[in-house]
């Protein structure tokens, strides 16, 4: 499941790129997706299960949708379009290392040695498909080329998902997963409507091209609904850690997916970077018996 997450968000960078800010501005498209996807929560969950939320846990969920909906949507999407690319996939591969920090001191729970030493694995293949093309002298001037606010979006964007793997993990434990995003995402369309609004009225979807318009529904569809369901099932059976740590594998599917589309060629650095990473998923996703 994880790993169709991953295959979904290596997609997006590439269609997502060509719909902002061009068709739709960021918050607006932000809108649009929670908006999207908050209804087909409900509509599915309508038809598979009845189950409802204590009164008691509605500040657990508003929490978990203020970081995993709101604050963490909003922040990457208005980052990404002001600093470049690469600059928001270096500081990224810093949300697997804040998740294991918050899962120990909220979740209490215990940081394995391999965990450790698969976080670091998978941190150097990330940094090192940005790096080495850099020191090597193989990239142009837009690797280089950043923004400060933009930046600190992307920071807080990492920070604030991380919290938020955590704070659904109890959550998860006692309602089901379709129940858990449907909720989250309620309260996360009720906080994101006042930031999103004005930009979402401002889409021009007569003379939209019928390519971005498939573009926008894959977003809503695949990107946001069966992404954030697919993430909070796996949560079932594994820890928000492992769960964080596929985030590695985004840049090397993206890879892949640009090769197969000829936007790019397939180089030695690309391969020892996914060697690197795949191999610290791996060591990251061991369980102990």
């Amino acid at each position: 499941m994880l790993l169709i997450v991953g295959v979904f968000y290596a997609v997006n960078y590439i269609i997502a790129k060509g719909i902002m800010p061009t068709y739709i501005e960021p918050s607006g498209f932000i809108f649009y997706r929670v908006f999207g996807a908050t209804v087909l929560f409900w509509f599915v969950h309508r038809f598979i299960s009845k189950e409802k939320i204590d009164r008691k846990d509605i500040p657990m969920f508003i929490g978990a949708a203020v970081f995993g909906v709101a604050m963490n949507q909003l922040l990457f999407f208005n980052g990404l379009s002001l600093t470049s690319p690469v600059n928001a996939s270096v500081i990224m591969t810093s949300n697997p290392v804040l998740v294991l920090l918050a899962s120990a001191i909220i979740l209490k729970e215990s940081i394995l040695k391999t965990r450790v030493f698969g976080i670091g694995l998978a941190l150097i293949g990330a940094l090192g498909l940005i790096a080495l093309p850099i020191l090597l002298g193989y990239s142009d001037k837009e690797w280089t080329e950043g923004d400060p606010i933009g930046d600190a979006m992307i920071l807080g964007n990492a920070l604030s998902y991380g919290i938020y793997l955590v704070m659904v993990k109890p959550l998860m434990a006692k309602y089901e997963a379709m129940t858990v995003i449907k909720w989250v995402f309620t309260f996360g369309c009720i906080l994101v409507f006042p930031f999103g609004i004005s930009q979402a009225m401002e889409v021009d979807w007569v003379s939209m091209p019928t390519n971005i318009f498939l573009g926008v529904i894959f977003v809503v569809v695949c990107v946001t609904f069966l992404a954030y369901f697919l993430n909070v099932f796996a949560m079932k059976t594994l820890s928000p850690s492992v769960v964080s740590s596929y985030i590695y594998l985004q840049p090397v599917l993206a890879g892949s997916l640009s090769v197969m589309l000829g936007y790019e060629e397939l180089h030695w650095i690309k391969i020892l970077a996914a060697a690197f990473i795949f191999s610290g998923v791996y060591l990251v996703s061991i369980r102990k018996k």
